[in-house]
């Protein structure tokens, strides 16, 4: 393929971005070379602004569960850029879709739309110290939270120690407050709530793991983090600004029968729009002003356009339903894939749920993998030769090791025999370097 005129816009980009992008994992820092600059989208397509099109597995990091530009989602978008894309005013179509959500989510009693996951878990932290007058906050090794400073945390050297900032600008007081547990240890989290539980606001896990390879939790840890949460008087928080609406209509909380304090949700309530939400019972929410102290405001949120997106998206898959059929083409379209990578020079797995899927590139020290330190030590280096052979046959998978797929409704079976067989191409030109 030739990408002359990504690599020259790339070059441009980095004279007025840093690092010539908007969010550092476009900049392909994690697989190497330069990043293909995308024009245009539809159905399960994406194309370059070199002319070369690929089958897209990324789908703009998950929220487009009907594919780039479902008709009935544009239709509902261009309809709302008719009567204008910005009040500011209180409007009806957020009043519609959080009806809907609070309909169809019994755990969310009342619901507040912001612009983005991050929003919304930064949102609730200030909730959770609010209602239960403490400070730290607690969250798993291995799950990304947004860019939030109070969670954008390592763990340090030993269990329960101050955890190590994830960027600079992140102060060692806002880090103090943050405890990290590894992922799938229930005796690390007992001891860390038996040291600190009575300090601790929330704890705040993804319960399907999605940004730091796909490390799916037991439901038993999952329960145990819950019932222990619970027991100490913190708030259990669900980050399903990934797994939301993604795995089932009612998410992880849906398909685990774990009923947490707080959920959030980004990105796919939009239908690709920008939009962020956190919610909970009346009892939790009434402490966000208007109504409570705890402030939080936007001028965008729930901006027009994504509400009646996310509305659009919403009765599509209230009617249709589609994540069995989702969860059994990707179990499908994965298995095929193990199958054709058999003769690659090095081992590898495939880990799926529901319609997200993971490469595990080298032996990893556990099946499934659950945890960071479980992940094989090639991981990156591997991952960056299958990405890019990949990506010359026209696959574009996520730019980055750690990162996961997804597959939609606009994957046909005809779609995804096309993918396997550019697959089986880009696996023996690996196999061959």
């Amino acid at each position: 393929m030739n990408h002359q005129n990504s690599e020259s816009l790339f070059e441009r980009a980095k004279r007025v971005a840093p690092g010539g992008v908007h969010s550092p994992v476009r900049g392909f820092r994690g697989v190497g070379g330069s990043p293909v600059f995308m024009e245009r989208a539809n159905s399960a397509e994406i194309f370059d602004v070199d002319g070369n099109s690929y089958i897209d597995f990324c789908m703009s990091w998950g929220p487009l569960l009907f594919g780039h530009r479902d008709p009935e989602i544009e239709e509902a978008v261009l309809a709302a850029l008719k009567r204008g894309w910005s009040y500011g005013t209180a409007e009806p179509y957020s009043l519609e879709f959080g009806e809907l959500l609070t309909s169809k989510i019994p755990l969310l009693e009342r619901v507040r739309f912001v612009s983005s996951g991050t929003e919304a878990v930064m949102s609730v932290i200030r909730l959770a110290r609010a209602a239960t007058g403490r400070n730290k906050i607690l969250k798993f090794d291995g799950c990304y939270h947004g860019h939030v400073d109070a969670l954008l945390v390592r763990a340090g050297s030993g269990l329960a120690e101050m955890a190590t900032p994830d960027s600079a600008g992140i102060s060692a007081q806002t880090a103090a407050d943050t405890l990290v547990c590894p992922l799938d240890d229930e005796a690390a989290f007992e001891t860390i709530m038996n040291a600190h539980g009575k300090e601790i606001a929330a704890v705040c896990i993804e319960p399907l793991p999605a940004n730091n390879g796909l490390l799916p939790q037991s439901i038993e840890f999952l329960r145990k983090v819950a019932d222990i949460t619970k027991k100490n008087g913190a708030l259990l928080v669900f980050d399903e600004v990934i797994s939301g609406f993604r795995v089932a209509l009612g998410g992880m909380t849906e398909q685990t029968g774990i009923k947490p304090d707080v959920l959030c949700f980004g990105k796919i309530i939009g239908g690709g729009f920008p939009v962020g939400a956190y919610g909970g019972s009346h009892e939790i929410m009434k402490w966000i002003a208007p109504e409570g102290p705890v402030y939080q405001a936007g001028t965008l949120s729930a901006n027009p356009v994504s509400m009646c997106a996310g509305l659009a998206m919403l009765k599509k898959a209230l009617r249709e339903q589609p994540y069995k059929r989702l969860e059994e083409a990707t179990k499908s379209f994965t298995a095929e894939l193990t199958y054709l990578a058999r003769d690659l020079p090095f081992e590898s797995s495939m880990q799926s749920e529901a319609s997200l899927f993971w490469m595990v590139c080298g032996k990893a020290s556990s099946t499934p993998v659950r945890a960071i330190g479980q992940i094989p030590e090639t991981q990156k280096a591997i991952y960056a030769k299958v990405f890019h052979a990949c990506l010359e046959e026209g696959l574009y998978f996520a730019p980055s090791g750690y990162e996961v797929g997804f597959l939609s409704t606009a994957h046909t079976p005809q779609v995804l025999d096309q993918a396997l067989s550019r697959a089986k191409r880009a696996f023996a030109k690996v196999k061959n370097s």
